[in-house]
């Protein structure tokens, strides 16, 4: 049974949604609070979902081309059926979790992803700062594993669309905690810590629907403190040249100044900040240094008054 429709439409569809939810939201937030817009943050959020669009029409080839490939060798012939496209939705979903957490502790991977976290606002705009370079860091081979299995590539490109456009709207600020909900769903709550900078959230809540996959593998954090968001050195510019392209910058002047070729292979797939010397900063020494400090307050003996 060939798709029901093209996966693409999905994406098509849902932009004229995001654009009356952004401006719900910039009424809300103008009436009620909870929330904060600035202008230039959001041009350029606006300006790299368009870039990303623009960078898909020339990268969205080779990822397409290669789903293809693969189910040429697939395993099974898996049918559009409910049970089946349930298994996709699921599978889809956990490939879509590894992936995002590899993103996050290797540079490589980073150096694309990084650009959905420039912003020290969290807002819908900020949902569509997308990078212009996800095509070239093969990032799509988390999802072969299913073409090659054998579903159709129409099907793992329909749910990756659907975790798309579902992951808009967890962007924002006037969405308290949803009760139940929390316990299986990727919300608002539990996006904002992936947002954040705080110690305590780094490395964390990596969902794309379900929350599910963080809680099996260790990664959930409930959202306490308020998040700080950014990046742990923030860039201090507009520029969505720079917001694209910083990171792979400092990967080339990295590896240019490299001594050998094991600083060379760490600077490009270690942890973001990793260094020789281990002097620059990553979530696993800032989170350690977080640590450390709570038990040392905690092991000060307490004054009487």
């Amino acid at each position: 049974m060939p798709a029901p429709f093209d996966p693409k439409l999905i994406i098509t569809y849902a932009v004229p949604g995001f654009v009356v939810l952004i401006l719900i939201e910039m009424i809300w937030i103008k009436v009620r609070g909870g929330g904060r817009y600035q202008f230039q943050d959001s041009a350029t959020s606006l300006s790299m979902g368009l870039g990303n669009q623009v960078a898909g029409l020339i990268g969205g080839g080779l990822v397409i081309a290669s789903y293809y490939a693969v189910y040429q060798v697939r395993l099974f012939e898996i049918p559009w059926a409910w049970q089946s496209m349930l298994a996709c939705f699921l599978l889809e979903d956990l490939a879509y979790y590894w992936f995002h957490r590899i993103a996050h502790e290797r540079r490589w991977f980073w150096a694309s992803h990084v650009v959905h976290h420039t912003s020290q606002h969290y807002n819908l705009t900020t949902a569509l700062r997308q990078t212009w370079t996800g095509a070239l860091t093969g990032g799509f081979i988390f999802w072969l594993p299913l073409v090659w299995i054998g579903f159709p590539p129409e099907m793992v490109l329909m749910f990756s669309a659907f975790s798309l456009v579902y992951q808009f709207w967890i962007h924002t600020e006037t969405i308290d905690r949803m009760g139940p909900l929390e316990w299986v769903m990727n919300t608002p709550s539990h996006h904002r810590v992936h947002h954040a900078t705080n110690p305590k959230y780094l490395d964390a809540n990596y969902a794309g629907v379900l929350i599910i996959w963080d809680r099996l593998f260790g990664t959930f954090v409930r959202e306490e403190e308020r998040p700080a968001y950014g990046v742990i050195s923030n860039l201090g510019t507009f520029n969505p040249f720079r917001v694209a392209f910083h990171e792979w910058a400092g990967i080339a002047r990295d590896v240019a100044g490299a001594k050998s070729l094991r600083e060379a292979f760490g600077f490009v797939f270690g942890p973001p900040g990793w260094s020789p010397d281990g002097s620059r900063k990553t979530s696993a020494s800032l989170k350690a240094a977080w640590r450390a400090g709570l038990a040392a307050q905690e092991s000060r003996p307490s004054v009487s008054a």
